[in-house]
């Protein structure tokens, strides 16, 4: 690793960006944020900068965090640094990649422009991407690289669990849930999902022999939690021997997690891309390679 770089983290990620910081062999640096009663963020750096600068943050809860971001990215280029490349574990505002009805704003293609403009380089993990297959397709920048968290995920299955069946909790999750079941010789299925608001979704369960399996449902996001208690309540009625949750992103809104252990959840595991007590999976080293790649290509 060039030894004119360092890695910048904020608190609220420190230990994510401090493992991956560790695994680079980077010297690290932390963002002093103080907020203001009236929401205002005061941001403190380092007084000065290396020429390449590797910023870590991840993005859930993103509105204050992309302002953060901003005022941090353009003080260090002020601060020396040439090159800034941005770590998200979790990229925001990536679903609404379509304007259904006149007026619809589409946060993917401006998010993802104020993104390029701030950064050189940028590197997520399994970002919610519908319509298109490339990340640059959303972040215009020639180095935007969106890593695929089965590999870490099917590792994991198989020291933990005996030939699970994994189950996708709708279409958008097959690609994840088959690449698992493919390296990991699982079996595996994908059921159907009708939603009708954030809060409101019907799940149906493919035709399939549920009975006595050890089931893990796997998908990218768990936000409300919705979609997999749903699920669960499907397959405890037909006599799973257990349910367990695996999902890339923690996100957990509210009583999410209480309603998934009351549907009869019996393991809620997640990687560490956002901070949870779910998380058991370690990002860092597959983000490590990941941005070796980039900073080799910046050089």
């Amino acid at each position: 690793m060039n030894p004119e770089t360092c890695l910048l983290g904020f608190p609220d990620y420190a230990s994510g960006a401090r493992n991956l910081a560790e695994q680079l062999d980077l010297d690290y640096k932390q963002v002093e944020i103080h907020h203001f009663p009236d929401g205002e963020s005061k941001l403190l750096l380092p007084s000065k900068f290396p020429e390449h600068l590797v910023i870590c943050q991840t993005l859930d809860r993103p509105n204050a965090k992309l302002v953060e971001l901003m005022l941090a990215a353009a003080a260090a280029r002020e601060m020396g640094a040439k090159t800034i490349t941005l770590v998200a574990p979790y990229l925001c505002y990536m679903r609404q990649d379509k304007a259904f009805r006149p007026g619809e704003v589409v946060s993917q293609k401006v998010i993802g422009r104020f993104l390029a403009d701030h950064f050189d380089a940028l590197i997520t993990v399994d970002a919610h991407l519908h319509r298109i297959k490339q990340l640059s397709q959303a972040i215009p920048l020639q180095l935007a690289l969106n890593l695929n968290a089965t590999g870490v995920m099917g590792g994991f299955l198989r020291d933990n669990c005996q030939q699970p069946l994994l189950i996708g909790p709708d279409a958008e999750s097959e690609q994840w849930v088959a690449a698992i079941a493919k390296e990991s010789r699982f079996d595996y299925c994908i059921a159907q999902k009708n939603r009708r608001g954030d809060k409101d979704v019907d799940v149906r369960l493919p035709e399939y022999e549920f009975a006595g399996r050890d089931i893990v449902l796997i998908d990218d996001v768990a936000s409300t939690g919705h979609t997999l208690e749903k699920a669960t309540i499907e397959l405890v009625s037909r006599a799973a021997a257990s349910v367990s949750v695996l999902v890339t992103h923690a996100l957990f809104i509210d009583d999410a997690c209480s309603r998934l252990e009351q549907a009869g959840v019996n393991n809620i595991w997640s990687c560490d891309s956002i901070p949870h007590p779910s998380n058991c999976l370690s990002l860092a080293p597959m983000l490590a390679a990941g941005l070796r790649q980039l900073l080799n290509e910046q050089q």
